[in-house]
This record gives C-alpha cells, sequence and structure tokens, in this order.
C-alpha cells in the first residue's frame, strides 16, 4: 500500500471532536505561492536549527534530539486554539482506541481551564463518576504532583493507567474549604456510546454518551427495541446529548439524518475551496414522526451540538436544557512518520440555517436547569466549563458557509437486534420532558418550536 494511502486509511478522530476528508490536491497558480511561502519559511526555519545546535553543543547535560524536536512541536501547536495539539506517538494509539470505544483510566474528560485542569464530564458509570466527580471539578494535583505546569496531555498520560492500578487525584470545587483528595481504581472503560429504556410504554429514552465508530448502527439496535417493546406503539422519542462530547462527524451526520428527511444538516467551511462541504438529510431511513425532545446541557459539546442544532433549526424536535458548550470547530488528524499524530483544527461548522454557535452553543427551546439533591445547598454546585472560557478559543465570526457546497449521502447500517439496557437515576430535565411528551397531543398545536 502506498504512504499516501496508508496516511488516509489512519485518519482517525478524538473522542471529543469531529472531523472530515481534507483534500491534497493544488492549482497550478497556488502551487507557486505556496512554494514562495515555504521558502521564506525554511529561512526562518534556519533560526531554529541554530537554537538546536546551540542546545546539543552547549547544555550542561546530553540531550535527547527527538525530545527537543517533539517539544518544539508541542510548543508550536500550544500557540494556536486549544482543540489543536501534538500527539506522541503512545498518546495518539491511545486517541485510536479510543474512538473504537475502549481505553484503560478512571474516566473522564478534561480540558484547561484559566491554565488549570478542568474535568468536561465523567463518563458515566466508571470510577470517576462513581467516586462523585463532576464537571467543573479542577485537579489541582495527580499522586501529590501539582498539576500547575503540567500540559493537557502529559495529565491524560498521568490518570491513565493498566485496569486495577490506583491513582489520586486532588480536587478543588466550589463550595470545598480546601482541596479533597479522591482515590480512585482504574478500570478499562468501555464507552459505550448508546443506552435506552421504554419509559411508560410508550415513550422511548435514548442516552448517546459519543459518537463513536458504532454509534449509528447501536442507535438503529436501540430504535428497533424500543419499537417491540412498545408493540410498535412508540408515542414519543427523548434524545439525551447531556455530558456528551462530540465524536466522529460521519456518526453525527448520521444521527440527524435518521431524524430528518431532506435539507442541509451541517455545512463545514476550511481555508480552501476543497474543504467546503455540505451534509443533506436523504429520505431513506428516516424514522417515523415521533414527537422528539432532544435534552442537552452545557456538556454537549461538538458532535451533539451539529445533530441538537439540525433538529433545532429544521423545527423536527424540541431543545430542552441549558446552554451547550459552544465548540463548532473541525479537527483533522494527521499521522506523522514515526507514529505520532498532528491533530490540526481545519475549519468551522454551521448549522442548516448558517448559525455558527462557535464559543457560544445553542440555546435550548425550553430552559430547564438540572435539580440534583447534592447541589441543593447554596455554593456546593461547580460551575461547567464552555468553550468560551477555554484559552485561545476560536472567535466566532458572523460569517455563513458557502453556497457552492457538496452533498454527502450516507447508508444505514442494518444489524440484528441487541439489547442494550441501563436503568435511570431521577432527573427533573428528563422528567419534564417526558410530560411533555405526554401531553404532546393535548398542546401540539400550541407549541411552537424554533
Amino acid at each position: 500500500m502506498s504512504d499516501w494511502k496508508k496516511s488516509k486509511h489512519l485518519k482517525v478522530v478524538l473522542l471529543v471532536l469531529v472531523v472530515f476528508a481534507l483534500g491534497v490536491t493544488i492549482g497550478i497558480d497556488r502551487s507557486h505561492k505556496v512554494s514562495a511561502l515555504s521558502n521564506n519559511v525554511y529561512e526562518d526555519l534556519k533560526g531554529f536549527t541554530d537554537v538546536l545546535g546551540i542546545i546539543q553543543r552547549e547544555y550542561v547535560e546530553e540531550t535527547n534530539p527527538k525530545s527537543l524536536l517533539y517539544g518544539a512541536i508541542k510548543g508550536m501547536l500550544e500557540t494556536l486554539d486549544p482543540h489543536s495539539a501534538f500527539l506522541p506517538p503512545e498518546s495518539f494509539k491511545e486517541m485510536q482506541e479510543e474512538t473504537k470505544g475502549r481505553f484503560e483510566g478512571i474516566g473522564i474528560e478534561i480540558t484547561t481551564k484559566d491554565n488549570v485542569l478542568t474535568v468536561v464530564s465523567p463518563i458515566e458509570g466508571t470510577p470517576a463518576f462513581k467516586a462523585g466527580l463532576r464537571a467543573g471539578d479542577q485537579i489541582v494535583g495527580i499522586d501529590g504532583e501539582s498539576t500547575k505546569n503540567m500540559n493537557l496531555m502529559d495529565a491524560v498520560k498521568r490518570l491513565r493507567g493498566p485496569k486495577g492500578s490506583k491513582v489520586t487525584v486532588t480536587i478543588m470545587r466550589e463550595g470545598f474549604a480546601k482541596p479533597e483528595d479522591f482515590s480512585l481504581t482504574r478500570d478499562v472503560i468501555p464507552v459505550r456510546s448508546v443506552r435506552y429504556e421504554l419509559l411508560d410504554e410508550h415513550y422511548g429514552y435514548v442516552r448517546l454518551s459519543q459518537f463513536q465508530e458504532k454509534t449509528d448502527s447501536d442507535f438503529d439496535k436501540a430504535i428497533r427495541a424500543l419499537e417491540e417493546e412498545s408493540h410498535k406503539d412508540l408515542k414519543g422519542l427523548i434524545l439525551d446529548l447531556r455530558n456528551d462530547p462530540g465524536g466522529l462527524l460521519d456518526q453525527a451526520v448520521k444521527i440527524a439524518d435518521r431524524f430528518l428527511d431532506s435539507g442541509v444538516i451541517v455545512s463545514v467551511e476550511g481555508r480552501k475551496e476543497d474543504q467546503k462541504m455540505k451534509f443533506s438529510a436523504q429520505a431513506q431511513d428516516t424514522l417515523p414522526p415521533y414527537p422528539l425532545i432532544v435534552l442537552v446541557n452545557e456538556g454537549s459539546a461538538s458532535a451533539s451540538e451539529i445533530v441538537a442544532g439540525a433538529i433545532q433549526d429544521h423545527g423536527r424536535g424540541v431543545i430542552l436544557g441549558t446552554q451547550t458548550f459552544g465548540k463548532a470547530s473541525v479537527q483533522t488528524i494527521f499521522p506523522l512518520r514515526d507514529g505520532a499524530g498532528l491533530r490540526l483544527t481545519t475549519a468551522r461548522y454551521y448549522t442548516p440555517k448558517g448559525r455558527s454557535i462557535q464559543a457560544t452553543g445553542i440555546t435550548p427551546d425550553i430552559v430547564v436547569k438540572p435539580t440534583r439533591p447534592e447541589e441543593d445547598k447554596e455554593g456546593t454546585a461547580s460551575k461547567p466549563t464552555t468553550e468560551k472560557d477555554l484559552q485561545r478559543h476560536l472567535m466566532d465570526t458572523g460569517k455563513t458557509p458557502s453556497k457552492d457546497t457538496k452533498d454527502n449521502k450516507e447508508n444505514k447500517d442494518k444489524t440484528k437486534k441487541e439489547e442494550v439496557k441501563e436503568k435511570r437515576l431521577p432527573d427533573n430535565q428528563l422528567d419534564t420532558a417526558l410530560d411533555l411528551l405526554k401531553t404532546w397531543g393535548i398542546f401540539k398545536n400550541q407549541i411552537k418550536v424554533k
């Protein structure tokens, strides 16, 4: 297999990201401009090689050239937006495992907010979730070592480890008088992307925790199971995208396509013409027009915002919950020769009506804040992190996508029935959604969907 085909084959996407195929052809006129730019860059690189040579010759201890180069590359990426990063071979391999739905660790999504490692959301059913870690928690220490000068990738590496091993994370949270230690035992994190349950015999509940390679096929199994359990009498559906940090773009498109029979799902805009794409819904395999409510919150990001935005813009359902995270950028993974990878922000995406929700998020049609017994006391709730809180985040340009884009047709996977169930905890947002579905027939003429 040629190097080009290997590179194309190896492109995968990190858990919190959306991705698209990046064109590599350059026109004749543009090639001259690129060549001139490259000459200028090569001139500037002489300074870099001078510094590298001085370090190797003069530094007090012998240095590892690869470590120096990795550090330089990492520094370059850290001058860009917070979603662009250099992935050393080990991290790149772990990322590939994540998209397949399995890794070993404690089960949290983290980011950097105000130079402090911060929990975006714990993954359901994991050691972190069971121990009570929450969105907005600040991780100020890992195994007794301060995280003050620790970058994101180093923190992820320290938090991960073989099943059965232990790690202590020191957490600072609003309401804590001082940081508290949480001792966690690492486990295999089989991130099951789809869970479902039949509520009150006729109302389907489907939870998407993230968008993985098999999310669409697992969603299809869930719908089939719900229809069978309800004796082909589903009267409404709740799609739960809360704390869903995103994932694969093609899976988000497929899920949105299940609810829409035509029209734009999402538009993608990069700097170059061949990065402009439009994904449209197809009539094939569209679900029956069940009354639909989509649950979202501050942890709903990226691919989950694509689905919620498409449903909202087309008026297909009601969005209920709280403001979403606000990540409307697209990352592409570029494999490097030595097994490392480059995660680079290459485009922005827009909802069907041309909205950019970058750093703003999606506003629900019905705002319902969560109430949890442990957060009833004033001052105990942690403020969740959103895209606008991240350093170097992309600003909303206010631009709308170009019209000359291409449709993308997606085939639906057909699989045999396989039941996957998990009981839910008390949840006022879900209860509100269920009550709304039950009264849908009565108030359908009054309900206005944006």
